[in-house]
């Protein structure tokens, strides 16, 4: 295997546990307040509220530091110049997750995410470890 090929593996699966770091901060928020509505208890697990909490907190903290995240950076890295994904798959997955926009929007966007998380963490309180 040469060294692009192996950087572009790591590159894709770098951007592909990014795609399931969005998906865990989206879908948790919906999750909690389905999970609720239908009464299953596992969505106000400590562990599943605590970790969608600080990944959400990450998340504003970075766009409010204009710190580039991490798991961007580093696919960035592996790609090379370029930055840009080859292959379809990568493609997308970067068409998905990324926008050209001014960073007061993203700030905005995911402080206002944010807000909603905390909101349902007092609105559907998680249950502490032994209860």
């Amino acid at each position: 295997m040469t060294e692009k090929l192996s950087a572009t593996l790591l590159a894709d699966a770098v951007l592909l546990l990014h795609l399931a770091v969005v998906l865990f901060i989206v879908g948790g928020l919906v999750i909690v307040g389905v999970g609720n509505r239908l009464g299953w208890r596992w969505v106000n697990a400590w562990g599943f509220r605590v970790t969608h909490l600080v990944a959400i907190g990450v998340v504003v903290a970075e766009s409010w530091l204009a710190i580039s995240c991490p798991l961007t950076t580093l696919e960035a890295l592996l790609r090379g110049t370029t930055g840009h994904a080859e292959g379809f798959i990568a493609y997308w997955v970067q068409r998905l997750l990324f926008y050209d926009a001014p960073p007061w929007l993203f700030i905005a966007l995911y402080s206002g995410f944010g807000a909603l998380v905390v909101a349902a963490w007092w609105r559907f309180p998680p249950r502490r470890p032994g209860r």
